[in-house]
């Protein structure tokens, strides 16, 4: 865990985590679209709630129509459409992330490389994160502790 001089604990911004996924899927070998890059976020933000005892980012997470959704960095990246992120982005965000941190994160990644984009869609639409936070059309907000509290409960 990241814990700057002052004692507080490091979390970082979505963007920040989002584009290391994108770099660490690109050196994996693996495409990664925005959809796809949505429930991974979900994932991570969830591992880290349970294991780590502290969100990875402050940003909110939503519930849109295709499940869990960062509406900054949806916003990002909505330009590739369905398509693959390229890594187009100058700075490079493993040295902004913490050795753990990131190992972390890689294995989320793998983990969820296992299933397409609509099957995290799927997934997530299953879990009660989701399902309780989700009204059409009004893109409400996935509380971090409803979140947490699914994932301690599985």
């Amino acid at each position: 865990m990241s814990v700057y001089k002052d004692g507080n604990i490091r979390i970082y911004s979505a963007i920040d985590i989002a584009d290391f996924i994108v770099r660490k899927c690109d050196d994996l070998g693996f495409g990664i679209s925005n959809l796809k890059l949505q429930k991974i976020l979900y994932f991570v933000q969830a591992e880290f709630l349970v294991s780590l005892k502290k969100a990875c980012f402050e940003e909110e997470i939503e519930a849109w129509d295709f499940g869990p959704v960062v509406p900054e960095v949806y916003r990002k990246y909505r330009v590739y459409g369905g398509a693959n992120i390229p890594v187009c982005f100058k700075h490079n965000t493993n040295e902004l992330i913490e050795k753990e941190d990131g190992e972390l994160i890689e294995e989320i990644i793998q983990e969820c490389n296992k299933y397409s984009a609509v099957d995290l869609v799927g997934i997530t639409h299953s879990q009660k994160p989701w399902k309780d936070a989700y009204k059409k059309g009004e893109n409400r907000i996935i509380t971090k502790e409803s979140i947490k509290s699914y994932f301690e409960g599985e």
